[in-house]
């Protein structure tokens, strides 16, 4: 039987390969290895020819992290720190509408679970230190052991609220990494069920009405902490009648 097939959005990046200058969909395979571990087949979506055919191909899907969304999309002035990608919002804002009416089970990732409470009508911090006063939640250097690269994330708690989905998955209380300047405001439809205790930044957002609708603000792929992965994928697989496999990470 074949596993979960999860849909993963890329982004589009100039690179150097060889002796070619060119324009490459990319994803770190951290993502990718996160999904393999824990039994669904990782597929990329780039953003070059938006649409939404693809949700009805997948079994799962994961909003990855990146750059910041355009405030256009809560009807907020852009941030002197703010810098968006005009053709990755118009693609994941438009998958992330499709996916979540279709209830295909959905993991967003630092900038995805941002375009996830953008999306429920919700809106963003664009700057985060202007409001907590420190930029804790991101390049605090050799701070972050669980991070593939400790030089540039952050460390920090986050707790969750009793009787939630992350709850649920991740106990309490769990020490993790992060990246980001931008954070959720106002999580719109979703739920906030977890928070940074030292700062109150929302650090997820759920909505249990879904077969699985999960956001987290750090980056557990680069991690060994893989449960919402693994939630997702078996979410994924309940939803498509698969059996999820095991495997090695």
């Amino acid at each position: 039987m074949r596993r979960p097939l999860i849909g993963m959005t890329a982004y589009a990046q100039q690179v150097q390969y060889g002796s070619n200058d060119l324009i490459a969909g990319m994803l770190p395979m951290t993502y990718v290895r996160a999904v393999h571990a824990v039994g669904g087949r990782a597929v990329l979506i780039t953003p070059d020819d938006p649409g939404t055919d693809v949700i009805e191909s997948l079994d799962g899907i994961v909003f990855s992290g990146g750059g910041d969304v355009d405030p256009a999309y809560w009807g907020a002035e852009r941030h002197p720190a703010t810098e968006v990608d005009k053709e990755r919002d118009e693609s994941e804002i438009m998958l992330m509408r499709a996916a979540l009416a279709a209830d295909l089970p959905t993991l967003g990732v630092c900038r995805g679970m941002q375009v996830m409470a953008v999306v429920g009508g919700g809106s963003l911090h664009q700057h985060l230190p202007d409001l907590i006063g420190h930029e804790r939640h991101r390049a605090a250097a050799g701070t972050d052991p669980l991070a593939a690269d400790a030089s540039a994330y952050g460390r920090h708690d986050v707790i969750t609220e009793p009787g939630s989905i992350a709850h649920t998955l991740l106990g309490a209380h769990a020490t993790v990494n992060s990246f980001h300047h931008q954070g959720v405001d106002d999580p719109g439809s979703f739920t906030a069920t977890g928070w940074c205790p030292d700062d109150r930044v929302i650090e997820i957002i759920e909505d249990p009405d879904y077969a699985y609708a999960l956001g987290v603000q750090w980056h557990p792929e680069r991690t060994a902490d893989l449960r919402v992965f693994a939630a997702l994928v078996e979410a994924a697989a309940k939803r498509s009648g698969l059996k999820p496999e095991a495997f090695a990470a």
